[in-house]
Protein backbone atom coordinates (compact mmCIF):
# COMPACT_ATOMS: atom_id res chain seq x y z
CA UNK A 1 0.00 0.00 0.00
CA UNK A 2 1.37 3.38 -1.02
CA UNK A 3 0.91 6.21 1.42
CA UNK A 4 2.08 9.74 0.92
CA UNK A 5 2.09 13.04 2.71
CA UNK A 6 0.74 14.54 -0.51
CA UNK A 7 -2.37 12.31 -0.45
CA UNK A 8 -5.19 14.63 0.57
CA UNK A 9 -7.77 11.89 0.89
CA UNK A 10 -8.40 9.40 3.65
CA UNK A 11 -8.64 6.01 1.98
CA UNK A 12 -9.01 4.17 -1.28
CA UNK A 13 -12.76 3.81 -0.76
CA UNK A 14 -13.08 7.55 -0.13
CA UNK A 15 -11.10 8.24 -3.33
CA UNK A 16 -13.29 5.81 -5.27
CA UNK A 17 -16.50 7.47 -4.04
CA UNK A 18 -15.20 10.95 -4.91
CA UNK A 19 -14.10 9.77 -8.37
CA UNK A 20 -17.50 8.22 -9.13
CA UNK A 21 -19.52 11.10 -7.70
CA UNK A 22 -17.45 13.70 -9.53
CA UNK A 23 -17.76 11.71 -12.77
CA UNK A 24 -21.56 11.73 -12.43
CA UNK A 25 -21.53 15.49 -11.76
CA UNK A 26 -19.28 16.11 -14.77
CA UNK A 27 -21.57 14.02 -16.97
CA UNK A 28 -24.67 15.87 -15.72
CA UNK A 29 -23.03 19.24 -16.38
CA UNK A 30 -21.98 18.15 -19.86
CA UNK A 31 -25.53 17.01 -20.62
CA UNK A 32 -26.88 20.32 -19.29
CA UNK A 33 -24.59 22.35 -21.55
CA UNK A 34 -25.25 20.10 -24.55
CA UNK A 35 -28.99 20.30 -23.88
CA UNK A 36 -28.80 24.10 -23.82
CA UNK A 37 -26.95 24.11 -27.12
CA UNK A 38 -29.36 21.63 -28.73
CA UNK A 39 -32.44 23.50 -27.51
CA UNK A 40 -31.01 26.82 -28.75
CA UNK A 41 -28.97 26.05 -31.88
CA UNK A 42 -28.75 29.74 -32.80
CA UNK A 43 -27.58 30.79 -29.34
CA UNK A 44 -25.74 34.10 -29.42
CA UNK A 45 -23.52 35.76 -26.85
CA UNK A 46 -26.45 37.41 -25.05
CA UNK A 47 -28.26 34.09 -24.55
CA UNK A 48 -25.05 32.33 -23.50
CA UNK A 49 -24.24 35.14 -21.07
CA UNK A 50 -27.80 35.05 -19.73
CA UNK A 51 -27.50 31.32 -19.09
CA UNK A 52 -24.38 31.80 -16.97
CA UNK A 53 -25.69 34.91 -15.21
CA UNK A 54 -28.32 32.90 -13.36
CA UNK A 55 -27.30 31.96 -9.83
CA UNK A 56 -28.48 28.37 -10.34
CA UNK A 57 -26.10 27.88 -13.27
CA UNK A 58 -23.27 29.62 -11.42
CA UNK A 59 -23.71 27.32 -8.41
CA UNK A 60 -23.96 24.25 -10.66
CA UNK A 61 -20.82 25.39 -12.49
CA UNK A 62 -18.96 25.98 -9.22
CA UNK A 63 -19.90 22.55 -7.86
CA UNK A 64 -18.83 21.00 -11.16
CA UNK A 65 -15.54 22.90 -11.09
CA UNK A 66 -14.81 21.63 -7.57
CA UNK A 67 -15.73 18.11 -8.68
CA UNK A 68 -13.40 18.43 -11.67
CA UNK A 69 -10.53 19.55 -9.45
CA UNK A 70 -11.10 16.68 -7.00
CA UNK A 71 -11.37 14.21 -9.89
CA UNK A 72 -8.14 15.49 -11.45
CA UNK A 73 -6.25 15.49 -8.14
CA UNK A 74 -7.20 11.92 -7.26
CA UNK A 75 -6.49 10.71 -10.78
CA UNK A 76 -3.08 12.34 -10.98
CA UNK A 77 -2.17 11.24 -7.44
CA UNK A 78 -3.03 7.68 -8.41
CA UNK A 79 -0.98 7.91 -11.59
CA UNK A 80 2.00 9.31 -9.69
CA UNK A 81 1.93 6.62 -7.02
CA UNK A 82 1.47 3.86 -9.61
CA UNK A 83 4.09 4.96 -12.13
CA UNK A 84 6.72 6.99 -10.26
CA UNK A 85 8.27 4.14 -8.32
CA UNK A 86 11.73 3.17 -7.17
CA UNK A 87 11.80 0.47 -9.85
CA UNK A 88 11.88 3.12 -12.58
CA UNK A 89 13.55 6.04 -10.81
CA UNK A 90 15.66 4.45 -8.08
CA UNK A 91 16.28 6.33 -4.84
CA UNK A 92 15.04 9.63 -6.26
CA UNK A 93 11.50 8.30 -6.85
CA UNK A 94 10.13 9.86 -3.67
CA UNK A 95 11.53 13.28 -4.52
CA UNK A 96 10.24 13.10 -8.09
CA UNK A 97 6.82 11.94 -6.89
CA UNK A 98 6.52 14.72 -4.31
CA UNK A 99 7.62 17.39 -6.81
CA UNK A 100 5.11 16.01 -9.34
CA UNK A 101 2.30 15.94 -6.76
CA UNK A 102 3.04 19.45 -5.49
CA UNK A 103 3.10 20.68 -9.10
CA UNK A 104 -0.25 19.04 -9.82
CA UNK A 105 -1.73 20.44 -6.58
CA UNK A 106 -0.60 23.94 -7.55
CA UNK A 107 -2.03 23.61 -11.05
CA UNK A 108 -5.35 22.33 -9.69
CA UNK A 109 -5.53 25.20 -7.19
CA UNK A 110 -4.74 27.79 -9.89
CA UNK A 111 -7.46 26.35 -12.13
CA UNK A 112 -9.93 26.35 -9.24
CA UNK A 113 -9.27 29.98 -8.36
CA UNK A 114 -9.29 30.96 -12.02
CA UNK A 115 -12.58 29.14 -12.60
CA UNK A 116 -14.18 30.81 -9.58
CA UNK A 117 -13.02 34.16 -10.88
CA UNK A 118 -14.52 33.42 -14.31
CA UNK A 119 -17.89 32.23 -13.01
CA UNK A 120 -18.30 34.76 -10.20
CA UNK A 121 -16.22 37.66 -11.54
CA UNK A 122 -17.77 40.98 -12.29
Amino acid sequence: MVTSVANLSRSGLYDWIIQRTSAVLLAAYTLCILGSLIMNPDMDYQAWSGLFNSNLMRIFSLITLIALCAHAWIGMWTVSTDYITSLQFGNSATIIRVVFQVGIALIVMVYLVWGIQIFWGV
